[in-house]
């Protein structure tokens, strides 16, 4: 859904606004970043709940020449949007054994391999389909994760990625890995990690790898660690104007402007005595008289139940506090005698500009990232994508 309309609509149960001009802005300022290296639009997880398919084509509007996600699927389903350039790189990393493989290589998608059972599987698949693959070899330079470990491992990986090359069955297009706590600024782990990087990356040139890009720059080392920036950097989570971290800054710190905005309809109000329970448990019950707004989203759509009693809504114009337990389709904010009508907006989170929470604020209720607080949204939620 894409509009333009005025900024609240009373009869909508809720949504999720999606500002493409506060992204494009978002791109920009991190190319600024890193003048030097391609930019990746990181837009997994269906662009960390924003809407794939509009935020990869703002992303590409303002100068992306890469989109990154997650799952082939993902990257399949850019690669038919007939709207975004035929040449466009697009990256997936996350495969499991009897992947699309074949689908991929066809489709002209740079895929990741960190094992040699994935460098078989594609190699396979490159056979049967008579393209060359485009293939990342991923480097496991400390998180522990995905990629390939050092030393005889990656000695062999190198190896039979080159003599698939020098059949002609694949085209090492790039040598990558990825920072465990980049957003911790200072961490030693970064510092021993870029140095296993450029080990392992000097190894493989030795070796005859003539990759297009080297890249291992998350979204905090895109803001804090220029000397990670190679020929390419990854934001993903900054490009929709989170901040990675508090401890490395605010959004507003880098120029970066939230992009969703997560709004609802109270769907009554009413007055209620002193000492009266609210939701289950009855946590939460009434010091005196009041009036309670009912907020019709819950854990369902993606709002955490962890915050219960602690995430803050903005209603009438004031910051309200959950009030009891977050519910599967629901939740209520004591409102405090205010007598507000049915249809007000209730905004969750937001840039801040009007007063309301951040995401980073639901964040801190619940215990967790403001990552996981954009990305669980569900679907019953519309996304409005405006200014297109």
């Amino acid at each position: 859904m894409s509009e333009t309309a005025a900024r609240w609509d009373a009869q909508a149960r809720a949504r999720a606004e999606i500002d493409l001009a506060a992204l494009r802005a978002n791109v920009r300022a991190l190319r600024e970043r890193a003048p030097g290296a391609a930019f990746m639009a990181v837009v997994k997880a269906d662009a960390y709940g924003h809407g794939a398919t509009e935020c990869a084509r703002a992303a590409v509007a303002a100068g992306a020449t890469w989109l990154g996600t997650a799952t082939p699927q993902e990257a399949l389903a850019l690669r038919a949007d007939p709207a975004l350039p035929e040449d466009l790189r697009i990256m997936c990393w996350l495969w499991t054994p009897g992947g699309p493989w074949r689908e991929a290589v066809e489709a002209g998608l740079d895929v990741s391999v960190s094992g040699m059972w994935a460098l078989e599987e594609v190699v396979g698949a490159a056979r049967r389909a008579a393209v060359p693959a485009r293939v990342q070899l991923k480097a496991d330079t400390g998180l522990g994760r995905g990629g390939c470990q050092p030393g005889a491992d990656w000695e062999e990986l190198v190896g039979a990625a080159l003599r698939a090359e020098a059949e002609g069955l694949l085209r090492v297009t790039g040598l990558w890995s990825h920072f465990a706590c980049a957003d911790e600024p200072g961490h030693p782990s970064i510092t021993a990690q870029l140095t296993r990087f450029r080990e392992m990356t000097a190894y493989a040139e030795q070796q005859g790898v003539r990759p297009e890009v080297r890249h291992i720059a998350n979204s905090p080392a895109t803001l804090t660690l220029p000397e990670s920036h190679f020929d390419l950097v990854r934001p993903g989570i900054a490009m929709y104007g989170v901040s990675p971290s508090p401890e490395i800054g605010t959004p507003a710190d880098f120029g970066l402007r939230p992009v969703m905005t997560l709004s609802a309809s109270l769907a009554l109000v009413k007055q209620v005595p002193g000492g009266h329970g609210v939701s289950y448990g009855h946590h939460y019950a009434t010091s005196g008289e009041t009036t309670l707004g009912l907020i019709p989203l819950g854990y369902a759509d993606g709002v955490p139940r962890h915050a219960s009693s602690a995430g803050p809504v903005l209603v009438g114009g004031k910051w309200r506090t959950v009030a009891g337990r977050i519910a599967m389709d629901q939740f209520v904010v004591d409102l405090g005698g205010e007598r507000l009508e049915p249809g007000a907006e209730a905004v969750l989170f937001g840039p801040g500009d009007r007063g309301e929470p951040t995401a980073e604020d639901w964040a801190q209720a619940a215990g967790t990232i403001a990552y996981e607080i954009v990305t669980r949204i569900g679907t019953r939620v519309p996304r409005v994508h405006v200014n297109e």
